[in-house]
């Protein structure tokens, strides 16, 4: 069952995006920040793909935590993110550093600063589910404030790729389109302008079989 982390009442941030929807897919990287206090280190490394949420998981952990947060980490200066994990020790106030994925695949040169890295917890971000497809979707339109029903909901679910990003395109797409269109959201609608855009395709025919 998808549950919903929201930001504490008064943290200043977007008031229609202040929820991390949580589902099995990223439910191990939520409680991961969720119980810092256990963390053998004061500092842990969130990784995620794009449009993951992960910001907005950082965000809701330091407002909860009153801790610091290095966000995009593979553009900022290794130096600076040594010093922080460092100071984030000597303070016992936890850091969240927020990156696309763990050393090998971010190349950190500073050797001190791999092995602390390697030292710190990781919550990991997963490719979401067949779940959270359907409640993104459903979230992402109702922010639109597109009247998105059920079906149109199931029917995109199961036909687009597990992606984050490729959920908010959907979204994108069918938005412009009912703006500049006045149409009602529908399947056929989606078909039309999703398989136009290559988001979707259409399933190809059954050839017919032909005797020996």
């Amino acid at each position: 069952m998808t549950q919903q982390l929201a930001l504490p009442l008064g943290w200043p941030a977007d008031p229609n995006d202040d929820a991390f929807l949580v589902t099995p897919s990223n439910v191990r990287a939520a409680r991961t920040l969720e119980d810092w206090a256990s963390w053998p280190v004061r500092a842990a490394v969130l990784t995620g793909p794009r449009k993951s949420g992960r910001s907005l998981l950082a965000r809701i952990f330091a407002a909860k935590s009153q801790g610091r947060i290095i966000d995009d980490a593979e553009t900022m200066p290794e130096a600076q993110i040594f010093h922080a994990w460092n100071q984030a020790q000597a303070e016992n106030r936890p850091l969240v550093i927020v990156a696309d994925a763990l050393p090998p695949s971010w190349s950190v040169r500073l050797p001190d600063l791999r092995s602390r890295l390697a030292a710190s917890p990781h919550a990991a971000i997963g490719a979401p589910d067949d779940e959270l497809i359907a409640v993104l979707l459903a979230h992402l339109f109702h922010r639109r404030g597109l009247d998105a029903r059920p079906d149109l909901v199931q029917w995109l679910s199961t036909r687009i790729e597990r992606s984050h990003i490729v959920v908010q395109r959907v979204v994108d797409a069918l938005d412009q389109e009912v703006l500049g269109s006045h149409r009602r959201l529908s399947i056929p609608l989606a078909r039309t302008v999703l398989t136009a855009a290559g988001i979707v395709t259409q399933p190809q025919p059954l050839l017919p079989m032909t005797e020996p």
